[in-house]
């Protein structure tokens, strides 16, 4: 066992909460530090959570809270045109759940605080210095905080990828610009599908909500990237105005942004994603979750990722000898797997933002992508069932992943 007692987790998101639970549970006190002075109360769409990331929540027993105010999703479909097919599930996997980000959030920080793990807010790193025996990290209020170990898991605008390496790359944008809404039509699909759908000029998808009407996401493609606070400082009814101008040809797109309200609409903000991080690690200081990985939401595993990512790092931890192995047995377990994650994430996003030849061969296209669709055992097979086995031992050994 590794002689870690302590750590100072950096961000409060999903990362963060998560890899104080699995810490805790590994026999190591961990402390959260949010550099925002609150919950993510209100803030945030719907995040898709994936079998294997409910499986990593079962880990530190965070499962039921999560799942119970999440939406099952049993069944999805891809539509291009008024062409539409129910696609076919993996066999003996459990649903995805999509639940509403703040919800998750608050689901995780009431879960962490019921275990006795302390969250601090109003905590901005600014920077950390290591000693032979620890680290400390210093907050923007002037306050410090010392530990064995910190782990950063601040997101995908890191300060502590920055601080493990100063070169280390950021968020690329896709080209894609994100938005959500409850519409009041209802669609033509049972409750618990989730519709893929290819519109004329652009993605989008939706599914019946279990209080009624419909929500839906929608991936715009953009001349130019915009932060979250420009995309926010333009009015929503300009841009519920340009969704109805982009999908108004659409069958159900058309119905969906005709029923929305724009004081409803949410938006997500310019969809990024991480290129491969040299660094995840250097002396005391390791990265977690979207900080050292972040497909694009287009990968449905983000937040799943992030989970198994928190667990696998304190699994390691628990069982090796001293933080440089346990992080660089960490790094071996989980870069493979989420690299190859981003990959293919990459490619859907190709799809998402057509140009106007590939926007106009699509339906000759649908064959092609139905085919490739109907093979989730090779697609996301891997994937989704993909399930961490908490009790069993780690080694240092580079041949065991």
């Amino acid at each position: 066992m590794t002689t870690v007692s302590t750590a100072i987790v950096i961000g409060g998101g999903i990362a963060g909460p998560v890899t104080a639970l699995a810490l805790h549970r590994a026999g190591i006190t961990a402390t959260v530090h949010e550099a925002y002075p609150s919950s993510a109360d209100g803030l945030g769409g719907t995040i898709a959570l994936a079998p294997n990331g409910v499986a990593a929540l079962r880990a530190v027993g965070a499962e039921s809270p999560v799942t119970e105010i999440a939406t099952p999703i049993h069944r999805t479909a891809m539509g291009v045109g008024r062409r539409h097919l129910e696609l076919p599930g993996l066999a003996g996997v459990p649903p995805l759940r999509v639940v509403h980000r703040a919800d998750l959030h608050r689901a995780l920080h009431d879960r962490a605080v019921a275990e006795g793990v302390p969250i601090a807010y109003g905590k901005r790193l600014v920077d950390a210095r290591e000693t032979a025996a620890g680290v400390t990290a210093r907050f923007a209020d002037g306050s410090t905080a010392t530990a064995d170990i910190l782990v950063g898991a601040d997101g995908i605008r890191s300060t502590v990828r920055t601080l493990i390496d100063p070169d280390a790359p950021g968020p690329r944008p896709t080209g894609l610009l994100g938005f959500e809404a409850v519409a009041r039509h209802e669609v033509d699909a049972e409750p618990g599908t989730m519709t893929f759908a290819f519109g004329r000029r652009g993605y989008y998808l939706y599914w019946p909500e279990p209080g009624g009407g419909t929500r839906w996401g929608v991936n715009l493609p953009q001349e130019r990237p915009m932060t979250l606070a420009e995309a926010r400082a333009v009015p929503a009814a300009e841009w519920l105005r340009a969704l109805r101008a982009a999908y108004g040809d659409d069958d159900p797109g058309r119905q969906l942004m005709l029923t929305s309200d724009a004081d409803d609409l949410q938006v997500v903000g310019s969809l990024l994603i991480m290129p491969p991080v040299p660094r995840w690690h250097r002396g005391r200081m390791v990265l977690v979750g979207d900080s050292a990985h972040a497909p694009s939401n287009s990968s449905g595993q983000g937040a799943s990722l992030a989970i198994e990512s928190a667990v696998q790092l304190a699994r390691c931890l628990r069982d090796l000898p001293d933080v440089g192995a346990a992080f660089a047995a960490y790094e071996r377990l989980r870069r493979g797997r989420v690299e190859k994650v981003a990959a293919r994430a990459a490619r859907i996003n190709r799809a998402k933002a057509p140009g106007a030849l590939a926007r106009t061969l699509m339906p000759l296209l649908m064959p092609l992508l139905m085919k490739t669709a109907m093979d989730p055992e090779r697609t996301v097979g891997h994937e989704q069932r993909y399930v961490i086995d908490w009790d069993a031992p780690v080694t240092s050994d580079p041949a065991v992943r």
